[in-house]
């Protein structure tokens, strides 16, 4: 083979963030394509399925679809077929290269960007691109606080390293069933205390130590007075909190999107919770000042990224774009809320619910295999 050059998933997404017009070439099947691909505001993508570049004649027509006078970054599952493809195009006059490791490469790709900073502290949100999966690192008087971490752990073991905070305190706003949490790897590496509501285990032993969250109004953390309370918000799941950091900022979980809600059916109890969400957002989230800043867990669309490259808006402006947080009656908003809920579900969510509740135990190729595919937490998408 050819020497083809390479681009690794961190310069692809330096690309990306720098609003340069990329076009992605992804040679995985059709259906693959259709249901997870790499996008951004200024990415073109193209799906030409890898056999059809084994055929001399198909190649030609194919080559038609694609410009010669830009770069085109090839995209396949896991690096090896993309770099045939990229081969063949380079052969043919292309400028062209392959993403070393592909989908998979994508899928394990964590991008932080400090949020704020002040007296009392800094937060750092971890952006996973391939899921629109968001975590915070928050580091407090020498101490780092982690909520919400996925299952790849070495980028918060790195900014603990990084900030020379260790980590103290571990926080899930839920139990996820989109990905694996990576809380109870991060407790047993550091030993810092995890914090989940009980009530998301279902009454069943998760198998690992962690700090029932209702038994905690108020969470001190580090030294100094750094106030995080603990909002019982349950909708998306029976147990989802909500964590409020000094009256300023919200660190959202899956309650609240940028641009929309958590889904309230992944328990089969859409309307059962979708009554408890309403109670939620016109109780308990009213009383919130319009300019608490929103970070939530996910976000479900490429151009909530605002241009600091953080997915983050003040709760006043969340309420005037989405017109069912404003004077919705409950049975209006139950009926909105559990019908749009009714759609395609996060994928092998039972087989990650049961990871996350201790039941069941993987392979780390398994659990990547797991992941596979969006974000499908949220039931309602405003445009901004």
């Amino acid at each position: 083979m050819a020497d083809v050059r390479l681009m690794t998933t961190n310069a692809l997404y330096e690309k990306m963030k720098s609003g340069e017009d990329l076009v992605i070439l992804d040679v995985r099947n059709e259906d693959e394509y259709n249901d997870w691909k790499i996008e951004g505001k200024t990415v073109e993508s193209i799906n030409v399925p890898y056999f059809d570049f084994l055929d001399e004649d198909q190649i030609e027509v194919n080559e038609q679809k694609l410009p010669k006078d830009k770069e085109i970054i090839v995209v396949c599952a896991k690096g090896g077929s993309s770099e045939m493809v990229a081969e063949t195009l380079q052969e043919r006059g292309y400028k062209v290269y392959s993403l070393e490791g592909g989908m998979l490469a994508w899928s394990r790709f964590y991008y932080p960007t400090t949020v704020a900073v002040d007296e009392k502290m800094k937060i750092i949100q971890v952006n996973r691109l391939s899921k629109g999966c968001l975590s915070y690192f928050v580091v407090s008087d020498g101490k780092a606080m982690v909520v919400d971490p996925n299952q790849h752990i070495d980028i918060y073991l790195e900014l603990s390293e990084k900030e020379n905070a260790p980590i103290t305190t571990i926080m899930d706003s839920h139990l996820h069933a989109d990905h694996i949490s990576g809380a109870p790897a991060i407790s047993k590496e550091t030993g810092a205390t995890y914090y989940i509501n009980s009530s998301e285990f279902m009454g069943e032993n998760p198998g690992y130590e962690y700090e029932p969250l209702e038994q905690h109004d108020n969470i001190q953390f580090g030294n100094i007075n750094v106030e995080v309370i603990a909002i019982k918000t349950p909708g998306h799941t029976p147990g989802s909190v909500s964590f409020l950091l000094n009256d300023k900022y919200l660190l959202s979980g899956d309650t609240i999107f940028v641009g929309g809600l958590g889904r309230p059916d992944l328990g089969g109890k859409a309307r059962e919770w979708a009554l408890d969400l309403y109670e939620t957002i016109f109780g308990k989230i009213s009383e919130l000042a319009d300019g608490i800043l929103v970070l939530p867990a996910h976000y479900a669309d490429i151009q909530e990224i605002n241009d600091r490259g953080i997915v983050s808006a003040l709760l006043g402006d969340i309420r005037q774009s989405n017109q069912i947080m404003q004077n919705a009656t409950k049975e209006e908003f139950t009926e909105y809320v559990a019908g749009a809920a009714n759609t395609t579900k996060p994928p092998n969510f039972e087989d990650i619910v049961a990871i996350n509740r201790g039941q069941k135990q993987v392979s780390q190729e398994k659990a990547d295999e797991l992941e596979i595919g969006p974000n499908r937490c949220a039931v309602h998408h405003t445009t901004q």
